[in-house]
Parts: structure tokens; C-alpha cells; sequence
């Protein structure tokens, strides 16, 4: 029959007797392909638990309320005087299942972690313990994050419209399989041996740009110095005091000697040809033939040229403003000092776009190559001279036109740089070959374990 049964029908009759909700939605069931026997309400594996945090705690104690996200993941806030808390509160226990009334649709349901004490959650966050002895804290969460249970959900909302709620008894009347034990508890060793080869391809990803960066150095004669956490009392050489300030004196002197490398040390005015500020005007609210960037087109470190918005086209826009193959951008401002200064290159001519005043284009002379100074910019060699030179001003950092002229950088010959951008592309591929399968063996397992709940994927116990 399919994972959802009449899922695709446009009209069907049901009797006036079997009709519990006013809402077409809510006829839909899923075609859970166990034995009758073991599918049954979740009521059979979870308890309400309504426990007021008043009756069981003093009102000087610190309580942690929680915040429950739509993969079913559930994080602490920081903690708070029970007292200062408007409105009633009621305790949470490590392992409980906690459900958004409102988000649960979308997926915020979750088992409260272990490792918090005094939790606690509003009446809009119903509480359940949950029966170990029958089903698996792994079991539970994988189930709770499968397609089939969300579409349950989803056919049961009520309430005023943009504020529909699934009530506790409609939560604990849920039909769901629960099989015995062995056979979850296989469902979970499955999906974890999957994740735990996808975490291992991510982990081999996250060294690979420290080795990249350490090879590059490598070949420019240069070594990365171990970043080291910021002193609370600093003594330096009054000779190597750039600035009056801790966080730039202790920044720069994380970059790497470039007096020590094997190629002649230039600044940014002697390879770089242009750094321009973009357009402030105004986005337009009607579609036009032009679009401007998002300042999120760049932060990521790739350029993204899908976040954009619409512009007025005027000649003079795209005369200033224009963006071609090998132009960089760089966020020039930004409230996280990790973006700003991060370079994105363009592999392509891009007619329709310009890019916005909180960006800055930089186009390089003939002595060096688009692709080596991106890399360079994004490297230990750039990057604390960068953050070194940022401004702060109401909340956000800042960089200007002469922090990037002023950027120290090693300048070999073309043909080396040539073969240094060589280096970084097939170590970009790798990083990115490595992300893809990671997240290809996440989404196949999940495919799997969607169907071994379903139960058209038979589950082996030996």
C-alpha cells in the first residue's frame, strides 16, 4: 500500500462513527507494515509526567529551561532563579520525552539530555517519562524523527489558525510500532555505525585545510605557529607594538614569520590593483533585470550568487558595480569578526549582479594570480593581520580599503604560484568529496532506518 495510506487521493468517504477529528487530514493513517501486536499508542512506552517545579524545588533554586529544536534536538538555556520566572514551570528528567505542543509537527520532540539538572519547561511543553523496560532511548528518538511520524502529526493539528496545537492526548493516542528490544535496539546499531562512519569522514575533512595550510606555508619556506588562547597578561617589545591595543598585538603575532620564507615579502598595493566599496542603494521591492548580493553570498568563504535581491538596473550600477572572473569579494562588515575580511572568488562573469556597500571588490594586478591571493587572504598569513586591523563600532567589526592594501604577503614567481593553487584545488576537491559522501551516508541511513520502522525493510537479529 505505501508508507501513507490514501495519501494521494482527492476524495474519499469514511463513516459519520469513525470520524474523531473534522479534518481531512486527520483520516489519513500510516500503513505500518508490522504485526498488529505490535503496533500500539505511544501511551503504552511514556507517562505524563506533571510535576510542578514549586512543589519540588525552592524558590532560590536555579532551574535550566529548554529550547527544542525541529531535528529534535534539545539544548540548555543558561540557568535562572526559579523565582524570576513568570507563569508555572514543570520539571524535566534526564531521558524524558518533551514535545513542543505548537513545533511538534515540524519535528520538536526530543528526549531531555542527561547530563542537567533542575530542567524545566512552560504548560506549552508537555512532559512524559519514559518505560525503559519496553523500548530504547535510541529507538525513541529515531522513531520520533521519521517522515511517517511527522505526517501523523501533521494530520492532527487544531486549534485558531497560526496557532494549531497537538494536545498530550492526541501525542499518547499515536499508534507506533514497538517491537521487542533486540529488534530496536539493532535499528539503533545500524543508524549509529552509519553516523559514526559519516562523523569520521567530517573528521578527516576538518584536518585537511590545517594540512593544506601547513603545506602551502611549506612552499613558501614558512611555518604555521600554534594558535595559542589569549594571555591575561601579555609582555611585549616596545619595537613590536603596532598597535595600542592586546587583541592586535597578540593577533599578529600568531602569523608567520615572513621574513623566514624563501619569496620576497610585498604589501597589498604592489599586487593589488583596486579595493572598492559596492552600491548602497536600496534594494527594490518589484522584480527588475538586476539583482543585488546578500551580504550571506560571501561569508561562507564560497560565493553563493543565488543570495541576492532585486535592484534598480541603472547604467551607472553596473559601470561601478560590476563583477567578472576573478574578482574577490570580501565582507567589509560584519558583527562576527570571523566574516569579516573572508575572501570569496568568482570563477565566472556575472552580468545580472552587483554587490552591496558592506562588501568590498578587490581585483589584482598582473603579478599575481586571482586564485593564489584568495587563498592567501583566507590563510595565517592574511588573517590575523586582518582581524588585527578590524574596528569595532556599535557591535560590529570593520576593514577598510587600506587594511587590505596594507596586507603583507609572500609574492613568488606565476609559475609557482601556478602550481601552490594546483596544491589548493585538489585539496579543496578532497575536502569537499569527503563532506559529500559524509552527508550521503547520513541521508542513506536515514532512508533505511525510515523504512526499517515502516517495516518494509526487514530487520535481522542474530
Amino acid at each position: 500500500m505505501g508508507e501513507v495510506a490514501q495519501a494521494r487521493l482527492r476524495a474519499f468517504s469514511i463513516g459519520f462513527g469513525g470520524l474523531q477529528t473534522w479534518s481531512v487530514a486527520a483520516q489519513f493513517a500510516i500503513n505500518w507494515n508490522w504485526p498488529d501486536e505490535v503496533i500500539k499508542p505511544l501511551a503504552s512506552i511514556i507517562r505524563r509526567r506533571n510535576e510542578a517545579a514549586l512543589e519540588t524545588l525552592a524558590p532560590e533554586s536555579m532551574v535550566t529551561l529548554l529550547t527544542i529544536r525541529f531535528d529534535g534536538s534539545i539544548e540548555p538555556r543558561e540557568p535562572v532563579h526559579i523565582k524570576d520566572i513568570k507563569g508555572r514551570l514543570f520539571r524535566v528528567y534526564p531521558g524524558d520525552v518533551v514535545f513542543s505542543k505548537i513545533d511538534v509537527r515540524n519535528g520538536a520532540i526530543g528526549l531531555a539530555p542527561d547530563d542537567i539538572e533542575c530542567m524545566c519547561v512552560t504548560s506549552e511543553f508537555p512532559v512524559y517519562s519514559v518505560d525503559f523496560q519496553k523500548t530504547d532511548s535510541g529507538y525513541v528518538k529515531l522513531l520520533f524523527r521519521t517522515v511517517a511520524f511527522k505526517r501523523l502529526l501533521n494530520s492532527m493539528i487544531s486549534g485558531a489558525s497560526g496557532r494549531k496545537r497537538i494536545q498530550p492526548t492526541q501525542l499518547e493516542g499515536v499508534k507506533v510500532p514497538i517491537p521487542a528490544l533486540p529488534i530496536q535496539q539493532k535499528i539503533v546499531a545500524h543508524w549509529e555505525a552509519a553516523l559514526t562512519k559519516a562523523n569520521d569522514l567530517l573528521a578527516q575533512a576538518d584536518q585537511l585545510p590545517g594540512k593544506l595550510e601547513n603545506q602551502v606555508l611549506g612552499e613558501l619556506g614558512l611555518k604555521k605557529k600554534k594558535r595559542k588562547t589569549m594571555p591575561k597578561v601579555m609582555v611585549t617589545n616596545w619595537a613590536e607594538l603596532t598597535k595600542w591595543n592586546q587583541r592586535s598585538t597578540y593577533l599578529l603575532g600568531q602569523a608567520p614569520d615572513l621574513g623566514k620564507g624563501i619569496y620576497p615579502v610585498v604589501n597589498g598595493r604592489e599586487c593589488i590593483a583596486e579595493v572598492k566599496h559596492g552600491c548602497s542603494a536600496s534594494p527594490s521591492s518589484k522584480p527588475t533585470t538586476l539583482k543585488v548580493l546578500k551580504l550571506s553570498a560571501v561569508t561562507s568563504g564560497h560565493f553563493l550568487p543565488s543570495e541576492a535581491k532585486f535592484i534598480a538596473d541603472k547604467k551607472q550600477f553596473r559601470e561601478n558595480f560590476d563583477l567578472i572572473k576573478g574578482d574577490i569579494l570580501m565582507c567589509r562588515t560584519n558583527g562576527t569578526l570571523a566574516y569579516v575580511g573572508r575572501p570569496a572568488i568568482l570563477e565566472k562573469d556575472y552580468p545580472e549582479l552587483i554587490f552591496p556597500d558592506k562588501l568590498m571588490r578587490v581585483r589584482c594586478k598582473a603579478n599575481i594570480l586571482p586564485e593564489y591571493l584568495e587563498y592567501i587572504l583566507s590563510s595565517s598569513i592574511a588573517r590575523p593581520q586582518l582581524e588585527a586591523n578590524a574596528r569595532t563600532a556599535v557591535g560590529n567589526h570593520a576593514i577598510g580599503n587600506e587594511d587590505v592594501f596594507n596586507v603583507e604577503l609572500p609574492l613568488p614567481p606565476i609559475s609557482v604560484q601556478n602550481i601552490l593553487i594546483k596544491i589548493v584545488q585538489e585539496a579543496r576537491s578532497d575536502i569537499q568529496h569527503a563532506k559529500g559522501e559524509a552527508l550521503s551516508l547520513q541521508r542513506n541511513a536515514e532512508q533505511e532506518i525510515e523504512k526499517m520502522i515502516l517495516g518494509t525493510r526487514p530487520v535481522e537479529v542474530h
